[in-house]
């Protein structure tokens, strides 16, 4: 293991980089940071460019040991300091790794969704709790990808991928350039766009929601765009009682999501 002190090293500057989207997007990489992502991204063989930790973190009785470190994966140890002033949170937990990003094509992504899988589809969505908490929720009520439309906030970012934790990896993404090539390229495989919004009399649990589905979830202040609701096959709402009219879109997301768990 590489001990590096300098702040020229390729790595570190890699790594101070991999905070910006626009070298995320040209280079294809991006930063997981903690055991935990580390660990899943070892064990579903993400592709890995590197692995750094903050000296001594061999000695602080974790759970990572150098032998576990993988021999084909540079592996760096840096300063204190200098190690500090890569990561992303405010209490390191003194590893992270730069991993290698998965591009797919369109088919590609609808092989790995099945012919019937659930699809959800992100709409300008901003806030990245919410973008990653909405992933790491499709992964757990069995949805098969995810379509993010040009004008999210980017999903490899490194707040969105704590939030998703492992589910960033285990969760197919496709990009698409405007609602119009997603809803053609959803439709044209067989998935009938579901979408959210107040004018409609249709509850989301008055429809089948269990398979073969897309989605739609808005951005947070503006809802879903008039585009996606003129191309959308059904409208939902999720009935709220007193003054209450609008619901995180991220636990808006939760709720509808779930459907597809209903006996």
């Amino acid at each position: 293991m590489k001990k590096v002190t300098s702040r020229d090293n390729r790595i570190v500057k890699l790594c101070k980089q991999l905070s910006q989207r626009k070298y995320r997007d040209r280079t294809g990489m991006y930063l997981i940071e903690g055991p935990n992502l580390v660990k899943d991204a070892l064990l579903l063989g993400v592709p890995l460019e590197a692995i750094v930790v903050r000296e001594g973190y061999f000695f602080e009785g974790r759970d990572f040991a150098p032998c576990d470190m993988p021999k084909d994966v540079e592996t760096v140890e840096l300063a204190q300091q200098l190690f500090e002033e890569l990561t992303g949170t405010e209490h390191s937990q003194g590893i992270m790794a730069v991993a290698c990003r998965e591009s797919l094509s369109a088919a590609e992504f609808f092989r790995r969704a099945g012919d019937d899988g659930n699809i959800v589809v992100r709409d300008r969505l901003q806030d990245p709790g919410n973008i990653g908490t909405i992933i790491r929720t499709a992964d757990a009520a069995g949805y098969r990808g995810v379509v993010a439309i040009k004008g999210c906030s980017d999903i490899f970012s490194p707040k969105v991928v704590r939030a998703a934790a492992g589910s960033v990896f285990r969760v197919p993404v496709l990009i698409a350039e405007t609602p119009e090539q997603a809803a053609g390229q959803l439709k044209k495989m067989g998935r009938r766009l579901i979408a959210t919004c107040f004018d409609t009399d249709k509850r989301y649990y008055d429809i089948d929601m269990k398979r073969g589905i897309a989605l739609i979830i808005g951005n947070e202040g503006n809802g879903i765009s008039r585009e996606l609701l003129e191309l959308s096959d059904e409208r939902v709402k999720i009935p709220m009682t007193g003054s209450i009219d609008s619901l995180n879109a991220a636990v808006a997301a939760g709720i509808l999501m779930y459907e597809a768990q209903r006996a």
